[in-house]
């Protein structure tokens, strides 16, 4: 392999635009074309796709981007240190959903952290967004709360990880003499996930059943920010037990008796792809 032609498409991959990664480099558009295309043809395959002006990654693009950032990272550390050798790495992109649980993340990616040899990059969103991200290589692998809806024209990988009850969670005192689900529900203000949420669907259809308009006291898009509210005892969260383990633990929060009936299902979703990342293979086997 020609170094040179791939420090070309290094650039090119940086920059996302062949005029200006010319411009900077002092050669021709046409110079730098052949260059790439050069590489292109003794890989084997084309690594940019032009979407109107813009050049986007094809799948064998992202992959050659992820080495290529390996290769010069570790000529820089050669060329800082002659007393040190550069360990090459791998990364992983990550995707979650902003309320899915940390605890479950941190779960899920146990297997990978604290590798020496792997950097784990994790995102969270809107499950539009992270959906998107995958579609455009820019993550390996989501995790969410539901799994996406079939779709003939993208090839999802979904692979269903667990399933957790969902209670409502708060400071012991606020559990304390109620006679049933809904004498708690009538005297208890809640604390919810926004209503994209599945756990929120199937709680508003629990409320709608009892007959119930509960006080709302926050609505929030983020887990770790329903753990923070219930602890700060400002009402009873919605959430699964995995959630607040540590505080349920240390009788910080208790848990209530009631069951609601609602589960929160874990999904991990990927693109099928002609080179899937080797880390997922043991995250999923562990998993």
């Amino acid at each position: 392999m020609n170094y040179n032609h791939l420090r070309y498409f290094w650039a090119v991959a940086h920059d996302g635009n062949l005029t200006r990664t010319a411009e900077r480099l002092n050669l021709s558009q046409s110079a730098l074309s052949t260059q790439i295309k050069t590489l292109e043809e003794r890989l084997g395959h084309a690594l940019f796709e032009r979407r109107g002006r813009a050049l986007h990654l094809t799948e064998a693009g992202r992959i050659a981007l992820d080495h290529a950032d390996t290769i010069f990272a570790t000529g820089a550390e050669l060329l800082g240190t002659l007393n040190q050798t550069g360990a090459a790495r791998k990364a992983l992109r990550v995707g979650a959903l902003a309320t899915l649980s940390r605890n479950f993340q941190i779960g899920f990616l146990r297997p990978l952290l604290g590798r020496e040899d792997v950097d784990v990059i994790l995102r969270s969103g809107t499950a539009s967004a992270l959906m998107r991200g995958l579609e455009s290589l820019n993550l390996d692998i989501i995790l969410l709360n539901q799994a996406p809806p079939a779709d003939a024209l993208t090839k999802f990988v979904v692979n269903r990880l667990d399933e957790q009850p969902v209670s409502l969670v708060g400071a012991p005192e606020r559990l304390e003499n109620a006679r049933d689900l809904r004498d708690l529900l009538s005297r208890q203000p809640v604390l919810l996930p926004n209503r994209e949420s599945s756990i929120r669907t199937g709680f508003d259809a629990l409320t709608d059943r009892l007959g119930l308009q509960p006080q709302i006291a926050a609505e929030v898009d983020d887990m770790a920010m329903l753990r923070l509210l219930a602890r700060e005892n400002v009402g009873l969260a919605l959430v699964p037990p995995i959630v607040v383990r540590d505080e349920l633990a240390s009788g910080v929060l208790s848990e209530s008796p009631f069951d609601l009936g609602i589960a929160e299902a874990f999904f991990a979703v990927r693109l099928e792809r002609r080179f899937p990342n080797p880390l997922l293979k043991d995250l999923l086997d562990d998993a």
